[in-house]
């Protein structure tokens, strides 16, 4: 039975994310009105933006019609429009809500948001019913389906019409019990840049998580149009690892260019589709946006880049920025797999050669590990959505300082390195020379009160080296 003029509600289910929307519905004796989806003020009590691109109506002719069970790669709002049901909900998804259920009635003053992999029921409790649902993602044959049997003694749905008195699919009898039931998986995330040093470090950070994609330069163009380059209704998390940084390279012609396509068109391009399919955009970023006359940068400092790489990284953290559901970390002075200024360092020690490294810039070391750990602390616990800096913890040093620590670790003189200012180690280069930020020390202040903390930068050395 429809209520009129109740307010408009929302309430939580034992289901995380399956809500119950209560509608407010306007009636008198020419019949009666309903706002069945109002975005606004929806999202305002907490439902997510469904963002829908469908709408679906099954029109039930006789009492105890029953469909269902069925877990889709896509989120619905169900309502009814004529007569009432019956509905049941059950987690089909990996965690440890898998298996619960949820029941109630629903007629015209009463919607549910189901999100993708709950399974979704109902029984039909009048004639002339006509069930509508709107969903975010177009319906296509590829989709992936998972299906529990509505007569699964596990869960155990209390039907008002016994099923053996009900019209039911031959499809839906012949769906697998609970225990047979292989879990709904989460949305997929894609990695991008996956080869490079922090792309390595995520790798090993998301092993044996099917759900996460990785792809580079071979296998996913990014400078291309990316529209319909994956099912992106079917992604949460696109994690932007790859970058243009040859700094001193991007001072020339073609080197100005690719960096430009690399750092900002395809960063543009990660954006537009993160926007128009609601996805999360993690996009690293660096220290060079600064133009490194602070001592200590903080979040919202006003970019100031000197050179073109930093230019280009400066456009592509405003074009990130754009994406409703961001998260924008600048990072600083980066260590990971392979190349890299400490493995160069420990292996002139090795060959026993005596270095000159520049002492008059200052800044803190950031471990790829540390760096994929702190991207999973953000994605993990959802904070504001925002530009975080993110680099290891501890004292302030100079690439100088650095080099003579990995001298040390690595059983050599430190004194074999030779501090030289950044003029005089650049006087007799024979090409362009991109500018250096003097500081590029990070402000970590937001991402420790995100419950996230740094390891010491020196005791990360030490870990990198031994």
């Amino acid at each position: 039975m429809t209520t009129y003029g109740r307010d408009l509600g929302v309430h939580t289910t034992p289901i995380p994310g399956l809500l119950v929307i209560d509608l407010p519905v306007h009636g008198d004796d020419r019949g009666w009105f309903k706002e069945n989806w109002q975005r606004e003020k929806l999202t305002a009590l907490g439902v997510p933006d469904l963002g829908p691109v469908q709408n679906n109506i099954s029109f039930n002719d006789a009492v105890g019609t029953t469909r269902g069970i069925h877990a889709e790669p896509w989120d619905k709002f169900i309502s009814v429009a004529n007569g009432r049901v019956f509905g049941a909900w059950v987690d089909l998804r990996r965690g440890d809500s898998f298996g619960t259920v949820f029941t109630t009635e629903i007629s015209g003053d009463v919607a549910i948001y189901v999100p993708r992999g709950i399974g979704n029921s109902y029984q039909s409790l009048e004639p002339d019913t006509s069930y509508t649902y709107l969903v975010n993602d177009h319906w296509s044959p590829d989709a992936s389906y998972t299906f529990l049997n509505l007569a699964d003694e596990t869960v155990a749905i209390d039907w008002p019409i016994p099923l053996d008195q009900c019209e039911l699919s031959d499809k839906d009898r012949a769906h697998p019990r609970l225990a047979d039931v292989v879990p709904f998986g989460p949305r997929r995330t894609l990695v991008t840049g996956a080869n490079g040093q922090l792309g390595q470090a995520l790798r090993a950070a998301f092993a044996g998580q099917d759900h996460v994609e990785f792809t580079d330069v071979d296998t996913l163009d990014l400078t291309s149009d990316l529209a319909t380059a994956r099912p992106w209704k079917r992604y949460d998390t696109i994690i932007n690892a790859g970058a243009y940084t040859a700094v001193d390279r991007a001072e020339t012609p073609e080197g100005r260019a690719a960096a430009w396509k690399v750092n900002v068109e395809a960063v543009a391009n990660l954006a537009r589709v993160a926007t128009e399919n609601q996805l999360t955009l993690v996009h690293v970023s660096s220290d060079y946006v600064f133009d490194g006359t602070q001592e200590l940068h903080t979040e919202d400092e006003p970019l100031g880049p000197l050179g073109v790489y930093a230019q280009t990284k400066a456009a592509g953290d405003v074009v990130a920025s754009t994406v409703p559901r961001h998260y924008v970390l600048r990072t600083s002075w980066v260590i990971g797999e392979g190349n890299n200024f400490v493995r160069t360092m420990a292996s002139l020690a090795e060959r026993g050669i005596d270095p000159t490294v520049v002492d008059d810039q200052h800044g803190r070391l950031t471990f790829t590990a540390d760096l994929a750990a702190g991207i999973q602390h953000l994605l993990r616990e959802r904070p504001a959505f925002g530009t975080y800096n993110l680099s290891n913890e501890g004292p302030v040093v100079s690439w100088a300082d650095i080099a003579k620590r990995v001298y040390e670790l690595t059983g050599h003189d430190p004194e074999r390195v030779t501090p030289v200012t950044t003029e005089a180690y650049y006087a007799s280069a024979d090409g362009p020379i991109s500018p250096r930020p003097t500081h590029s020390a990070l402000d970590l202040a937001k991402i420790r009160a995100t419950g996230f903390v740094p390891r010491d930068a020196d005791q990360a050395l030490v870990d990198y080296l031994t």
